[in-house]
């Protein structure tokens, strides 16, 4: 593939744009400059830098990050910023898309991609992919309650009952809650359905991945591929 085709496949401005890069000598391979956009290279693996940030290639992009507090993830938020801020121009010109939705207030560990069908695989139903969050609760939380949320309990907008995969307590006021299901505000409406509150809410996993305890709040982190989040 030529370099000027590989720089626009991964974001980094029209074809022209890629070009003017390369030819300004603003982009090396592999640690050597390259001023040619025609020079052939094979994609898979390679490693290049543009203004002397480096960047690997992927056919598709997948990424961690760390959502903070105070941020939507939206692409036209309506009252907070978009995560889409704390993501590089190349990211967001590859249109990469959260896998499934945290509130503006739940931090934690936040999937994007630019890959529709791991999208779809992630996010579907059927798939029963785990996601676990930590919750922190008003109320102190009881026997009783963790009970009734492996139970199963009915929300209100369906008459059929969700169920946490698992659920225990983590002190007096936390719990920690397996979902394979991803309802509009689940872990909150859940929680109110048996009697307490959620104060604070982190997701802490999403299949096989637990969030990097090196990845800070407002850190992204590149992933090898999907099959991290599967067991192996």
């Amino acid at each position: 593939m030529k370099l000027a085709q590989i720089l626009y496949s991964q974001g980094f401005g029209a074809r022209r744009e890629c070009e003017g890069l390369i030819v300004s000598g603003l982009v090396t391979v592999e640690g050597r400059p390259c001023d040619d956009p025609f020079a052939e290279f094979t994609p898979t693996g390679l490693h290049f830098t543009v203004r002397g940030e480096s960047w690997p290639w992927f056919e598709k992009a997948l990424i961690v990050l760390h959502k903070p507090a105070g941020y939507e993830c939206s692409q036209k938020p309506k009252h907070h910023p978009s995560v889409m801020n704390l993501l590089p121009g190349p990211l967001r010109r590859r249109e990469v898309q959260p896998v499934g939705r945290l509130d503006e207030d739940t931090t934690g560990l936040l999937l994007l991609t630019d890959d529709g069908a791991l999208i779809h695989r992630l996010t579907s139903p059927k798939k029963h992919v785990p996601k676990v969050y930590e919750v922190g609760c008003k109320h102190a939380v009881t026997p009783e309650q963790i009970e009734r949320l492996m139970a199963g309990v009915v929300l209100d907008d369906s008459p059929i009952a969700v169920r946490a995969a698992a659920c225990e307590s983590i002190g007096e006021l936390g719990l920690r809650l397996t979902l394979l299901e991803g309802k509009y505000h689940q872990v909150k409406r859940m929680v109110a359905a048996v009697g307490n509150r959620v104060e604070a809410l982190h997701r802490s996993a999403f299949g096989e991945l637990a969030l990097p305890a090196d990845l800070a709040s407002g850190q992204w982190r590149w992933l090898p591929g999907p099959e991290v989040l599967y067991p192996a």
